[in-house]
């Protein structure tokens, strides 16, 4: 962990092809659940299923879960073989997965309840609202989820995270790192619950860190790969830039951005909902029927949105880079940090323009290390 590191420019080889195997896979899925989507519009599947299951109640509950449930499961199964090939086979072939097959489908296993349970419950709440509100259930359903995310975020730390790892306080060994990270936050105007570190080399060889929950839970958590393999200056580089975030309160702006282009996904869906009353025979906004034509309405808007959300990211992460630059004064650290993230992680460090500007919610590490040896030579970061 001793000295500063470069890029290894044999690893970007390695990280530009696996770049683009991952791109392509991304657009096979898109693709898939388009076609996916459509085909229970086109072909009258949504009408069908809904037919089968008034024979067997009329709750509008049950009929939401029920839908829900089937259809959901329909774009699992259809999505199985890609995913296991994505998360498992890829990661593994490019050598950065330390997962046994077993742990990973236990992991979907955990990934699949916690997404179902959550999922299933704010789909009854966004149909309730669309019986309750059906011209204005849009905006009532974007303040729902927005106190739903708030919840979670503050949440996840204790109750989420831990399903999957474990954290446990650093030890006498980072007696000195904790304190200094400790101090660190301080600094920037938070206070935090600790400084944790969980096992990440269990599944992945790529390192990470980041600061966590809302409130009094809020705690520093850090890799055990990091730990093992960067220096105490690069790991304080590190946590200095995720403290970037609070100082210029990126977290409460990201959940303000994030909640306004909800209700504009949630009113497209709305004015689609609309014109599938006519186009399809549903029987109303509130018509379970018309969930996959909801789906891909929001599916669309996403396409949209997010090179936009991606540039205000890349935007709010210069700035971070730019805090933790003059927070610790280690520009040198800062450079051979991002570098180590490259190599470790096999990032691509020079995407093309284009692929930046869509996919990245980061600026290229090029440029983030560009920005880190500019302010070493003296030049303060932008």
């Amino acid at each position: 962990m001793e000295g500063t590191v470069s890029i290894d420019l044999e690893r970007q080889k390695e990280a530009k092809e696996y770049a683009r195997i991952r791109r392509r896979l991304m657009l096979v899925d898109l693709l898939l659940g388009g076609v996916y989507t459509l085909a229970w519009l086109l072909l009258g599947w949504s009408s069908k299923l809904k037919e089968i299951l008034l024979a067997y109640t009329t709750s509008p509950w049950l009929l939401v879960l029920g839908f829900g449930f089937v259809f959901g499961t329909g774009y699992l199964l259809l999505g199985l073989p890609l995913s296991y090939y994505s998360g498992f086979v890829l990661p593994h072939r490019y050598g950065l997965s330390n997962q046994t097959l077993r742990g990973w489908i236990l992991d979907q296993v955990k990934s699949l309840l916690i997404g179902g349970i959550l999922g299933a419950l704010m789909l009854e709440v966004i149909y309730a609202v669309l019986r309750l509100a059906p011209d204005t259930w849009w905006l009532w359903a974007g303040l729902i989820l927005l106190f739903f995310s708030v919840v979670l975020s503050t949440l996840a730390p204790v109750l989420l995270m831990p399903v999957f790892y474990k954290f446990i306080p650093l030890g006498e060994e980072h007696a000195g790192l904790a304190e200094r990270l400790t101090r660190l936050a301080e600094q920037a105007g938070t206070h935090v619950r600790g400084v944790y570190k969980f096992d990440m080399s269990r599944r992945t060889k790529a390192a990470n860190a980041a600061l966590t929950g809302l409130g009094s839970t809020r705690r520093i958590i850090l890799g055990d790969t990091l730990l093992e393999e960067f220096s105490d200056d690069e790991i304080e580089t590190i946590l200095a830039h995720e403290l970037g975030h609070h100082v210029h309160r990126d977290i409460s702006l990201g959940i303000l951005v994030s909640t306004v282009l909800t209700l504009g996904g949630l009113y497209l869906a709305h004015r689609a909902l609309l014109w599938g009353v006519n186009a399809f025979g549903f029987d109303g906004v509130a018509d379970i029927a018309a969930l996959p034509l909801f789906a891909l309405a929001l599916g669309l808007y996403g396409l949209v949105t997010t090179p936009l959300e991606n540039a205000f990211s890349r935007w709010r992460e210069r700035r971070a880079d730019a805090y933790a630059l003059q927070a610790t004064g280690k520009g040198p650290a800062f450079a051979s940090a991002l570098a180590r993230l490259a190599n470790q992680n096999l990032a691509d460090a020079d995407p093309e323009p284009w692929v930046e500007w869509l996919l990245y919610s980061h600026p290229a590490l090029r440029k983030r290390i560009a920005m880190a040896e500019e302010f070493s030579a003296g030049s303060s970061p932008a």
